[in-house]
Formats: C-alpha cells, sequence, structure tokens
C-alpha cells in the first residue's frame, strides 16, 4: 500500500509538470526543452528559501514564480530575437544549469530538517485523527500520516489547477491562445498579439512545471541539480498515455487525461521497478515508449489503409 499511496503521490505532482508540457507541446507545438531546468529551478528555488526558514507557501510560490521568469526568457528569445523554438529552449535550459547551482549554492540541498508542505500536511492530519501516530488502518492496511497526507494535499492542489486551466481556456484569452497554436496567421488577422500570447503561454507553462518541481523537492526531502533530466520526455509521456486514456480533443477530459497518464505511468513504473527493472535502464524504457506511443497512431492508419484502400 505504501509503495501504491508513494507513486501515486509522485505522479500527481508530476501530473503539473504533464500539463505544463501539455500547454506548450499541444497547445502551442512547440518542443520546449526549457522544462527540464524549470523543474529543477522550482525545486531549487523552494528549497533554498525553506532553508532560510521563509513559509513553504511562500517559498513554493516563489518556485512557481521562478518558472514563469524561464517560460517568458524562452518566449523572448524565440519572438523578439526570432531564434528557433528548440534553439531557446536548449539555451535557456543550458543556462539555468549554473543558475540553479548558483542558487543552491551546491549540488544538493537537505530539507529533512526543515519545514515543508509535506510536514504541515502532515500534522493536519494528526490533529484531525487526534494524535500523534505515525501511522493508521485504511480498509485493512497499514498506512503513513505523512504519506497519506501528502496524498490528499497534493490532489487538492492538482484539481484547483486543472479546474482552473479549464476555467482558463474558456475566457477570451484562453480561448485565443488556443487559437494561437492552431492557426497563428488567423488570431493576428483579428488583432491579437502572438507573441504577447506565446510568451504568456511558455510562462504558464514552465511555471507549472516549476511548481511540480517545488512540491517534488518537498515530498522527497531534497533538492539535487540533476533532478531536472528526462522529464520533458516523462512529460510526454504522460500527455500521449492522457490522450490515448480520453480518446477525444475536449480541453477538459484532456486535461483531465494528462493528470491520469501521469499517475498511471508512475505506478507502472513503480511496479516495473518492484519485479526488478535496473533503475539504469528507466529514462531508456521511457524514451522507448514515448516513440512508439508517437508512431504506433500513424503506423496503424497505414496498415488500415492498405487493409482497406477504398477507404482513402
Amino acid at each position: 500500500m505504501t509503495l501504491l499511496i508513494g507513486a501515486a503521490t509522485i505522479g500527481l505532482i508530476l501530473a503539473l509538470l504533464a500539463l505544463g508540457v501539455y500547454l506548450s507541446f499541444r497547445i502551442f507545438n512547440f518542443p520546449d526543452i526549457t522544462a527540464d531546468g524549470s523543474v529543477t529551478l522550482g525545486a531549487a528555488v523552494a528549497s533554498i528559501l525553506l532553508v532560510h526558514q521563509w513559509s513553504p507557501l511562500s517559498a513554493t510560490l516563489a518556485g512557481f514564480l521562478g518558472g514563469v521568469v524561464a517560460g517568458t526568457l524562452t518566449g523572448v528569445l524565440h519572438t523578439k530575437f526570432k531564434i528557433n523554438g528548440l534553439l531557446s529552449g536548449i539555451l535557456v535550459m543550458t543556462a539555468l544549469y549554473s543558475v540553479n547551482l548558483h542558487v543552491m549554492g551546491k549540488s544538493n540541498i537537505p530539507l529533512l530538517n526543515e519545514a515543508t508542505l509535506a510536514d504541515q500536511a502532515e500534522a493536519l492530519v494528526s490533529s484531525v485523527l487526534g494524535g500523534n501516530q505515525s501511522e493508521f488502518l485504511l480498509a485493512g492496511w497499514t498506512v503513513g500520516v505523512r504519506d497519506a497526507a501528502m496524498l490528499g494535499g497534493v490532489s487538492l492542489i492538482v484539481i484547483a489547477v486543472g479546474l482552473a486551466l479549464y476555467l482558463f481556456f474558456r475566457t477570451n484569452l484562453g480561448t485565443a491562445m488556443r487559437a494561437t497554436g492552431d492557426n497563428p496567421q488567423m488570431i493576428c488577422a483579428l488583432g491579437v498579439s502572438v507573441d504577447f500570447i506565446i510568451i504568456l503561454g511558455l510562462a504558464l507553462s514552465n511555471g507549472l512545471i516549476a511548481l511540480s518541481g517545488a512540491l517534488l523537492a518537498q515530498y522527497q526531502g531534497f533538492a539535487d541539480v540533476q533532478m531536472g533530466i528526462g522529464m520533458v520526455v516523462w512529460g510526454l509521456a504522460s500527455v500521449i498515455i492522457g490522450e490515448a486514456l480520453v480518446g477525444t480533443k475536449k480541453i477538459g477530459l484532456l486535461i483531465t487525461g494528462a493528470v491520469m497518464g501521469s499517475v498511471l505511468f508512475r505506478l507502472l513504473v513503480a511496479i516495473a521497478l518492484r519485479w526488478g527493472l535496473n533503475p539504469n535502464d528507466l529514462k531508456l524504457i521511457t524514451a522507448l515508449f514515448v516513440f512508439a506511443a508517437l508512431v504506433t497512431p500513424a503506423l496503424l492508419r497505414k496498415l488500415r489503409s492498405a487493409a482497406n484502400p477504398s477507404a482513402i
């Protein structure tokens, strides 16, 4: 049970990263590699502020704002300096490695002795249970108070963020953002600044990714300068799984699907590790999975066309 709760919690935390990747990859069709640096930036900013006795909520929000700045910089490089989108993300991601080291002051910051959101959630649940016990029984299973509290807290955060995104995309600005990804020439003809929309979208995307990093650091109890490597691939995998699960283009279901995909993917990884998967192969397996998920739909369409030429 502890394994499942821990995997679900990390999956929900990384669902914020998946939502950020969904914004850049699906809404704008923008290959934003900044994500690998933004998730570490969020963790670095939140961790160093916690060490300096900031409140966990303030430190987490500061991590989110750090990601907003990183995304804004990528957007400015792409729109104002006319640098290719992929190269813009690579430039900012590369720069963020040094920035994160300067922010942290070293390659790793432990948070075991600092007050975090996980500690606050644990204290709240303990007070509700009316004692100082570290475990309780749930449907016959022994569950850690800290694990259950963090799972509940992260669930509420993800629900709030997902609902906020859904409502945002139903506003005029959100609709303009979606239209910019589909047809920038049309939205420009309507008098909307395409550059502003792209910058805003990338800022929001990387803000969510950095928020994911801030929460992940507090849950794991440390921030590490290498923790963001391969995260953009993880986000893509979650988005692709989510799209397969919901099988529709409705924005609300796609947001839900990205969250479901992240949790399911993390559960699959946890089960695979439990069954003996070499942790060194995890990134390779993830990359192969994303490759298969990207090419399989087109391959299936070709096979159906070849089997039924009259349908062409």
